[in-house]
């Protein structure tokens, strides 16, 4: 009997550790979004990139008309050291979180001020901003969850959502 325990101790650490190698590979890996405007102020996006592992997303995964946490895990936050127009929305410097809402035609974007909390976490109550987003379908699906930005000029750049066949678009501009 006492030569089985250390069999049986490493038998039950290589489950755990096992188990723990499962857990940290269906989790999303974290992603960042950043864009420098001209006078070096920046905007930077944190949030969790979800694969789409055959799965259907939008109007299944993601239901159409509901609000989504807009990537994976924690709430996807947006930190801005300068005032910006997202969209026609007036967004002063500081935290915020980003939510959407996406449709089968039509999406928008959601600037919420609460931060810290978990993804599933929304408050409507403390929403700074509803703003429309263009839709546009890729012809390559996109495996991963992806945010990012496009400079279009040194105060404005596209934020684009883009997985599947999805990609949500809005203008971001430095308020002067």
């Amino acid at each position: 009997m006492q030569k089985s325990r250390p069999v049986l101790l490493v038998v039950l650490v290589m489950i755990a550790l096992a188990s723990v190698a499962c857990a940290q590979q269906k989790a999303s890996p974290p992603g960042e979004a950043s864009v420098t405007f001209a006078d070096g102020k920046t905007v930077t996006i944190q949030y969790s990139r979800p694969s789409m592992r055959g799965r259907e997303i939008f109007g299944e995964l993601v239901p159409y008309d509901e609000v989504w946490r807009t990537g994976a895990n924690a709430a996807t936050s947006l930190e801005t050291g300068v005032d910006l127009n997202i969209g026609g929305a007036s967004v002063p410097a500081g935290s915020y979180t980003l939510y959407s809402l996406p449709g089968a035609n039509a999406w928008k974007l959601i600037i919420n001020k609460q931060t810290g909390q978990w993804g599933t976490q929304y408050d409507q109550g403390q929403d700074l901003a509803r703003v429309d987003m263009k839709v546009a379908q890729s012809s390559t699906p996109l495996e991963q969850f992806t945010i990012s930005f496009d400079k279009s000029g040194g105060n404005s750049a596209t934020l684009k959502l883009a997985w599947a066949n999805t990609i949500a678009s809005v203008e971001v501009k430095e308020k002067k």
